[in-house]
């Protein structure tokens, strides 16, 4: 049987990821057996999924001949042009020196999440030695599918028109990227303007003072969810009518595939890997109308015209949201890219 070490990242405190946990099940699918410890021998190769401080143990494995693959999400930036405290800087910074020195130094095969992350680390760090190969993430299609029904559009009386609701699910809303909840208070008043009746639901860990500054601010009802088990996210993407992607430069968001695979359009800004993964009806995306990477001020009204052009046909939007996370983000088509890269052929 085939056996590959997947090592957790150095910040993961809790042991191995979501995306760990998807791999390992589709790989055990295959024949092939998982271990999360480089003394844990033998074994045929190596993925590294992030950040790790083991070194030494590396430049062991690499000189018994066997393959390090590492793979690469975007690079920490945001505390260049937001002011997130100085541990977070640190953090931020020594993250992106030991990913770029196990990039530079120890990987053989490098895997980016998108186009975009690959062009980002070119970039920033110079062309790796090693060989490359794009995979974006996946998603179990029959988890995050639509709902048998369109989401139920709310009324709280006959009088009263649709109920239309904003989601915005992002892991953390901390370390700088509160901003991100401020453009979608702001797009879902704008977007308030044509449908009055409409709510914006907020996924996603938050600073304790942001809750209450927003709720007393906002023109529109927000309802707060907080942090929630990933078993939640299918339920939530299919009682919501749109999502809005926050971050300005994302990787490969899950939270896009997911919406996408449970049939939920996204609107978002034309930035980061969000043009390889929303393609035609799917969402629409909008010109930022600025500079992101100096987080000037987007092109809001565009963007709130874009999602009520969703709003008005919003059948055929579900419909192709669905067609693309099938044609493009199965859990399986993953796997197996993941397996070819690691072992050469599947199991």
């Amino acid at each position: 049987m085939p056996r590959i070490c997947i090592i957790p990242q150095a910040t993961n405190v809790g042991g191995v990821t979501s995306f760990q946990r998807k791999l390992a099940a589709g790989l055990a699918r295959r024949g092939v057996e998982v271990c999360h410890d480089l003394g844990d021998v033998p074994y045929e190769a190596v993925l590294l999924t992030g950040g790790t401080r083991q070194l030494l143990a590396l430049w062991q494995v690499k000189r018994r001949g066997i393959p390090i693959v590492q793979r690469l999400d975007g690079v920490n930036w945001i505390h260049r042009q937001r002011r997130t405290g100085w541990r977070h800087t640190l953090r931020a910074e020594y993250g992106n020196l030991l990913l770029a020195i196990l990039r530079a130094r120890l990987a053989s095969r490098i895997v980016y999440q998108s186009e975009f992350v690959r062009g980002w680390w070119e970039d920033w760090f110079g062309a790796a030695r090693a060989s490359s190969v794009v995979i974006h993430n996946g998603v179990d299609l029959e988890m995050y599918s639509p709902a048998t029904t369109p989401p139920r559009v709310l009324r709280e009386v006959a009088t009263i028109p649709e109920k239309f609701r904003l989601l915005m699910v992002e892991g953390s809303l901390v370390g700088g990227y509160d901003l991100g909840l401020e453009w979608a208070v702001r797009l879902a008043e704008l977007l308030a303007e044509r449908h009055s009746f409409l709510e914006l639901m907020v996924v996603g860990r938050l600073s304790p003072d942001l809750q209450p500054a927003w709720q007393n601010r906002s023109r529109v009802p927000i309802l707060w969810a907080g942090t929630v088990p990933s078993e939640r996210i299918p339920e939530i993407d299919r009682s919501a009518h749109i999502l809005f992607s926050a971050d300005p430069n994302s990787a490969c968001p899950n939270s896009v595939i997911e919406a996408l695979a449970c049939g939920l359009p996204v609107v978002a800004f034309a930035t980061g890997a969000l043009p390889e993964l929303v393609t035609g009806d799917a969402g629409r995306l909008v010109p930022y109308g600025g500079d992101p990477w100096q987080i000037e001020p987007p092109d809001l009204p565009s963007l709130a015209a874009a999602a009520a052009e969703i709003l008005a046909d919003l059948p055929r939007f579900r419909s192709a949201a669905r067609a693309r996370a099938e044609k493009a983000f199965s859990l399986e088509r993953m796997v197996d890219a993941y397996l070819e890269v690691m072992l050469g052929s599947e199991a």
